[in-house]
């Protein structure tokens, strides 16, 4: 095999737009299809005399076209010249050109639904000579499902105690407490506010992010980094001071880890919190509450929402993981590849901006290997997802599709018309249509579980 890795620059897992284009042309092909593994096809291709022709044809017309050669118009140069001066360079393109416009048929042909994109190995075409391939498909094995009822699963306890809605109550306090200057003179303590410009160096220079204006911060809270706080205590309002720090080791800007700096710090106020009484009045001020108890019930009901979805979602997760620990099979590596890649393409996106492009490098390649067990792990759940939706002949109407467009419009701001369009209707309504059947694969699952309630650790 002399070449696994070509890239025919058409990814026929995800795209056979161009099957039904081709399939009249190509309704003659040689389609030979051989299993090698549970997860991978051989298909061994012959593609005719007159697709070859034709594609050659095709590539000269082409250079015709803008071809210049002394002696001729324009265009009107002899095919036999052309042949000559380009014959022995056409043969990567024809390749190219012929496994594209085929692939997609040959996979049909021989029922073959690849997981990745295809190895191409491929002999050089020649004019007047059909043209052989081979492509190395990797598809997805059998699923033999295990029985799917009575599956085990553990769901949480939900408990909310007193306790937690009275630390809920004091963080709304603090949070609505306004900020009430202190005398001139009042040394600054844990628990002061201290309004502070402050310029930071590393051997005697500026670093990026290191300095700002204006900014409020609360000794004691530990935003700043180890031994920032503690030396602005006692400091009163119109003070300069000169912190010296160390970086941590570890610190998320890798030029400045590790390394001491000097802060120059100007304290321009020194202010305290003004902590409201609970009362009445203060659930009043929040805006929709009568009394005191009524937002007591509200923070009690909104944890209780919270961890009820929380315990749903571990629920959830825990049936999927016995029918996993139930069900083995190999999944190919070019399916685990392609899943890591869109968690990694994710990542990069969402990622802050402003990261140096080496940093944001090593940390993606980091990533590769880590996140390697879990993407193998997300086809695994998917492929026993659809499994299970075969079996139990799962459909899902338009209506729910059209409904999850519209949430998925208002999420992104934009209207179902413009997101059809940005992302192609019939891609997008598949892709939802997949979700919504694995959605409904587990609700089975789940709904048929032996459910033990346990308390959460």
């Amino acid at each position: 095999m002399s070449d696994h890795s070509r890239d025919h620059g058409h990814d026929h897992a995800h795209d056979h737009s161009d099957d039904h284009s081709h399939g009249h042309e190509h309704s003659d092909l040689g389609v030979v299809a051989s299993e090698e593994s549970p997860t991978l096809r051989r298909l061994e291709v012959t593609v005719p005399v007159a697709s070859v022709n034709h594609a050659y044809d095709h590539a000269y017309r082409d250079i015709a076209k803008n071809a210049r050669v002394k002696g001729f118009r324009p265009g009107k140069v002899p095919r036999a010249v052309l042949e000559r001066m380009f014959g022995a360079s056409l043969g990567e393109e024809i390749e190219r050109a012929l496994v594209n416009e085929t692939l997609g048929a040959a996979l049909a042909q021989a029922g073959v639904e690849p997981v990745a994109t295809p190895s191409i190995d491929a002999t050089p075409p020649q004019a007047n000579q059909p043209f052989h391939y081979k492509a190395l498909v990797e598809v997805r094995p059998p699923i033999a499902l295990p029985a799917l009822e009575g599956l085990p699963g553990r769901r949480p306890i939900v408990l909310v105690t007193d306790d937690e809605i009275e630390r809920e109550l004091e963080d709304l306090r603090r949070r609505n407490a306004p900020l009430i200057e202190e005398p001139a003179g009042t040394a600054a303590a844990n628990g002061h506010i201290v309004t502070i410009d402050f310029v930071g160096r590393v051997d005697g220079v500026a670093f990026e992010g290191g300095s700002g204006r204006d900014v409020e911060l609360e000794l004691g809270s530990g935003r700043f980094i180890p031994g920032f706080e503690e030396q602005l205590i006692g400091a009163v309002a119109g003070d300069d001071r000169v912190v010296n720090t160390t970086f941590p080791e570890h610190y998320g800007a890798a030029e400045v880890a590790g390394k001491d700096a000097v802060f120059q710090v100007h304290v321009a106020e020194v202010k305290r919190r003004e902590l409201p009484a609970l009362d009445d009045e203060f659930a009043k001020d929040l805006g929709e509450f009568d009394t005191l108890d009524a937002l007591r019930d509200r923070i009690h009901q909104d944890l209780r929402d919270s961890r009820d979805q929380t315990a749903r979602a571990a629920l959830r997760r825990s049936v999927l993981g016995a029918l996993v620990e139930r069900t083995p099979f190999a999944v190919p590596p070019g399916a685990t590849d392609a899943q890591l890649e869109r968690r990694l393409r994710l990542a990069v996106q969402q990622l802050h901006e402003g990261i140096p492009h080496d940093v944001l490098h090593a940390q993606v390649e980091r990533w590769r290997e880590e996140w390697r067990p879990a993407a193998e792990r997300e086809v695994r759940e998917r492929w026993l997802l659809d499994a299970v939706a075969d079996t139990r002949e799962l459909a899902i109407d338009e209506a729910a599709i059209a409904e999850q467009i519209e949430r998925m419009a208002s999420a992104q701001g934009t209207t179902p018309a413009r997101l059809r369009e940005q992302v192609g209707d019939e891609l997008l309504e598949a892709s939802i249509r997949e979700d919504l059947r694995r959605e409904q694969a587990l609700d089975f699952l789940v709904s048929t579980a032996k459910v033990e309630d346990a308390a959460d650790t």
